[in-house]
C-alpha cells in the first residue's frame, strides 16, 4: 500500500509498504481521509519534534524514522482483530491517535492519560498513520461515528476535539463571552465548539481572508481586525464594560497574548491553546490585579465522544473548514507547500491516501 513516510526534516517520501497486521485487540481501518495538521508542517520544516529520529526509538512504539505520517483520520473498518466484538466491518470510524503505555488508566473517567509519561501520537511516534492507505489501531482509540457524517468532514473531528478540550479547560458555559485570538484552523474549530455550547464568540484576526472564513462559517458573532479595531475597547463595549469571561490564545504571537490579558474581565480565564516554539511574557501585575486564571491545554482527553455527539446532532458544521482535497502524490506540492507559503488561503487540506475519495 502507499504511505507518506517521514525520514527527516524536509524529507517525506511516498513509498509502497506492507499492509498492517490486524492483531488481537486491534481494528483494521481503510483510511478515507486524513487532514494535514500544523504539527505535520512543523515536523517537515523544523523537525523532528514528536517524531523519533532514526536510531532513537520511541519508548512505547519502539519505532524511529522513517514513520508513516498522519493523525487526523477517518475511515471504514475492514477487519477486526480477535476479541473485538463491538464493531463491525463497514462501520465508519475516527481515530483518537494516542500512543500510551499499557497500564495507564484510559477509562472514561480519566482526565490525565494524555499527560502520561512518553505519550506520543499515532502518525508521529509510529504505529502507522492516516497518510497511509490502511492502519491497524488498538480498539480503545477507535470511535464509531454515524454514517450520516461524511467521511471527509469526519477527518476534522480530531482537531475539533482539541477545541472541545480547550473549552473544557476554560470551563466554558452558555451565556459567557469568549475572545478568541486567531482564526487559523484551531481558532476556528475552537470557536465552533464555543458557539455550539452557547458562548458568544468574538474573534480577533489580522488576516482578511481568515476573517472572512470566520464570518462565512458562522462560528463567531463578532469578528475584529486588531490592526484597525481597538479590540479591548470593543470587547468591553460588547460586554457592558466587564470584559470577556474567557480568552483563547490560538496564535503563539505576543501581541495577541497581551490583548487577551487586557480584554479579560476580573476573575477571567485565559487558555493557551497554541504551541509556542519560543518564550512568551506576561505583565504579571495585570494578572495579579485582575486575579486571572492562566491555563494550558494540550490535545484532548476523553473528548472525542462528546465532540462526535455535537457533530452528529448538527450543532457543528464542519463542511466550511475543508478548503482542499488532494491525493497522496500531491501531499507536498499541493498540501504542505500551500499550507506553509499560502496559509491564509487554506484552513484544512484533506488527503485521500488511496485516491478513492477524489
Amino acid at each position: 500500500m502507499k504511505a507518506a513516510r517521514y525520514y527527516a526534516r524536509g524529507d517525506i517520501r511516498i513509498e509502497d509498504i506492507p499492509e498492517p497486521t490486524v492483531a488481537p485487540g486491534t481494528v483494521g481501518v481503510d483510511v478515507a481521509w486524513c487532514g494535514i495538521c500544523g504539527t505535520d508542517l512543523h515536523e517537515y520544516g523544523e523537525g523532528p519534534i514528536f517524531i523519533p529520529p532514526a536510531g532513537h526509538p520511541q519508548p512505547i512504539s519502539g519505532e524511529s524514522a522513517p514513520v508513516t505520517l498522519g493523525h487526523e483520520m477517518s475511515g471504514v473498518v475492514y477487519a477486526l482483530g480477535e476479541g473485538v466484538t463491538d464493531l463491525a466491518v463497514g462501520d465508519h470510524v475516527v481515530v483518537e491517535p494516542y500512543i500510551i503505555h499499557d497500564g495507564v488508566d484510559t477509562g472514561p473517567d480519566s482526565r490525565d492519560y494524555h499527560l502520561s509519561p512518553d505519550m506520543n501520537f499515532i502518525g508521529l511516534g509510529g504505529r502507522g498513520g492516516g497518510l497511509g492507505e490502511k492502519i491497524a489501531v488498538k480498539r480503545r482509540w477507535v470511535h464509531k461515528i454515524a454514517d450520516s457524517i461524511p467521511l471527509d468532514q469526519a477527518a476534522l473531528i480530531e482537531p475539533l476535539s482539541v477545541g472541545y478540550h480547550a473549552a473544557e479547560r476554560a470551563g466554558a458555559k452558555a451565556g459567557q463571552t469568549a475572545l478568541v485570538a486567531g482564526a487559523g484552523p484551531i481558532g476556528l474549530l475552537t470557536s465552533a465548539i464555543l458557539k455550539a455550547l452557547g458562548v458568544t464568540v468574538i474573534i480577533s484576526e489580522p488576516s482578511p481572508l481568515r476573517r472572512q472564513k470566520a464570518i462565512d462559517s458562522g462560528v463567531a458573532q463578532h469578528v475584529l481586525d486588531p490592526r484597525s479595531d481597538d479590540v479591548v475597547a470593543t470587547v468591553r463595549r460588547l460586554t457592558g464594560g466587564h470584559g470577556a469571561d474567557i480568552g483563547f490564545e490560538c496564535t503563539s504571537v505576543q501581541p495577541a497574548l497581551d490583548t487577551l490579558v487586557d480584554a479579560l474581565r476580573p476573575l477571567g480565564v485565559l487558555v493557551i491553546v497554541a504551541i509556542w516554539s519560543h518564550p512568551a511574557s506576561f505583565d504579571v501585575q495585570k494578572i495579579v490585579l485582575k486575579e486571572l486564571d492562566v491555563r494550558g491545554t494540550i490535545a484532548y482527553v476523553n473528548s472525542h465522544p462528546p465532540t462526535i455527539r455535537l457533530v452528529e446532532e448538527g450543532k457543528v458544521d464542519l463542511a466550511p473548514f475543508i478548503t482542499g482535497r488532494i491525493g497522496l502524490d500531491h501531499l507536498i506540492d499541493s498540501g504542505f507547500e500551500t499550507l506553509i507559503h499560502h496559509n491564509e488561503t487554506a484552513v484544512k487540506i484533506l488527503v485521500s491516501p488511496s485516491g478513492r475519495g477524489l
